[in-house]
């Protein structure tokens, strides 16, 4: 799961935090990064910590790097413990812990939904830019239903599950027909373009699809053609997630086949980011995309 965000304001500054709606991963990870910034303050050990919820100590780190939801009871007894005796303070972060609690809509598909994705979701309707390179499928964003369920039938056969799983792929493109959709920046290696998943005809309405929403603003499609030889994202697929709300890092996701990594230390996170320029730049500029997949889109 993400580490925890950096701290917030200083313990005795405003809480005011905003927060993304109807995404309680960032308010589960923002509170989470205040307390643990409560409890360093006062070089209070995560071992007393959990002693004053009656929980070990990692509860507590769990709490903090915000893997689980909070109780309320646990949040008050914290902050009496560090300290926090101004009631304004403590009915804002109780608040912002009812609201951590609260379940985003993509729990409706927890039947499908393995538990290393579930905070991506969360993270991805929160974001305000998303920027990733794609070797193998389509981003998730980008596919049609079709599309998606060619991908997903690779992997499962029970016919339920693959409609939730592609009616869930679905729904979480909403996020890109919202009033304040996130920006979106994807490179794509020619490999994935030239693979028909789902049959001839499925992969048509995909190209077609790609043409469409390479022209949407806030949209920007790159392909990485084969003559461009080596380039610099040699380890695989990634994407990049970065956020408006206060004090949340940028932070990079890797999918693995059962499971997935969550980057957010500075150092790490900036060599991605050099990776993703660099690879900006080796790809054809989007106006030339646009051109490619109209030429594939003819010969499809």
């Amino acid at each position: 799961m993400v580490a925890a965000a950096g701290p917030l304001r200083g313990p005795a500054q405003s809480t005011t935090v905003p927060w993304a709606a109807g995404s309680p991963t960032v308010p589960r990870i923002l509170l989470g990064a205040y307390l643990r910034r409560l409890r360093e303050a006062r070089r209070i050990s995560l071992e007393e910590a959990g002693n004053v919820i009656r929980a070990s100590h990692s509860k507590v780190s769990r709490l903090e790097t915000g893997r689980v939801g909070f109780k309320d009871r646990d949040v008050a007894d914290l902050l009496t413990f560090y300290g926090v005796t101004d009631e304004t303070e403590r009915r804002t972060l109780r608040e912002l812990a009812a609201r951590a609690n609260s379940p985003g809509w993509w729990h409706g598909y927890a039947d499908v939904l393995p538990g290393w994705f579930d905070s991506y979701v969360g993270l991805e309707e929160a974001a305000s830019l998303m920027r990733g390179y794609e070797v193998q499928f389509v981003p998730g964003l980008l596919q049609t239903e079709d599309y998606a369920r060619g991908v997903i039938m690779l992997g499962y056969s029970n016919p339920k599950e693959i409609t939730r799983r592609v009616n869930l792929r679905m729904a979480r493109q909403a996020v890109l027909d919202r009033p304040d959709p996130p920006s979106l920046t994807m490179v794509l290696d020619e490999a994935l373009l030239r693979r028909p998943i789902g049959g001839s005809r499925a992969m048509r309405a995909q190209l077609k699809h790609l043409v469409e929403m390479s022209q949407r603003p806030g949209v920007t499609i790159q392909v990485i053609p084969f003559q461009a030889g080596g380039h610099a994202a040699a380890g695989g697929a990634f994407t990049l997630l970065s956020f408006a709300a206060y004090d949340l890092p940028d932070l990079v996701y890797i999918e693995q086949l059962t499971s997935a990594q969550y980057l957010d230390k500075p150092d790490i996170v900036a060599g991605y980011l050099e990776v993703m320029e660099r690879l900006c730049v080796d790809a054809l500029p989007p106006a030339s995309s646009l051109m490619i997949l109209r030429s594939m889109l003819r010969e499809a």
